[in-house]
């Protein structure tokens, strides 16, 4: 399924400066509990804090939990690739001009970035429609 899939949902995909520095760290290791993400973010935050980051985060279907033992374990239920796309998704959708967006996010892009792109579609070109009557392959 792609990012721009309407059946694909990641709810809200805005985070805020702290729901960011969670995320960070869930998508670095794999699974955390409150208590190991305090120490990776510096002690500075309370107990609280976090345990409610963590619940707006599920909120928004960007992370999910699971009991081990007496703790909780929290991990991203997507890929940093996966919200950078629907980032991209968000933003294209609230354009009055679709195709000028596109057009725009890519003459901005390095060329690097642009070759991959280009090997990527000549790679996914589009084979043509079937006649009338036949089935696609």
């Amino acid at each position: 399924m792609s990012p721009a899939d309407p059946g694909r949902s990641f709810g809200q995909v805005r985070l805020g400066t702290l729901e960011q520095q969670v995320m960070e760290q869930l998508w670095e290791q794999a699974e955390l509990t409150i208590r190991e993400l305090i120490s990776r973010l510096g002690d500075e935050y309370a107990y609280t804090t976090i345990a409610t980051v963590l619940k707006n985060l599920d909120r928004k279907g960007l992370v999910s939990h699971r009991r081990a033992g007496r703790s909780v374990q929290y991990r991203a239920r997507h890929s940093r690739s996966e919200h950078a796309a629907q980032l991209m998704e968000h933003a294209l959708s609230a354009s009055n001009d679709r195709s000028a967006s596109i057009l725009r996010f890519v003459d901005g892009m390095e060329s690097r970035d642009l070759a991959m792109l280009r090997a990527y579609l000549d790679g996914h070109e589009a084979s043509p429609p079937p006649e009338d009557g036949q089935e696609a392959p």
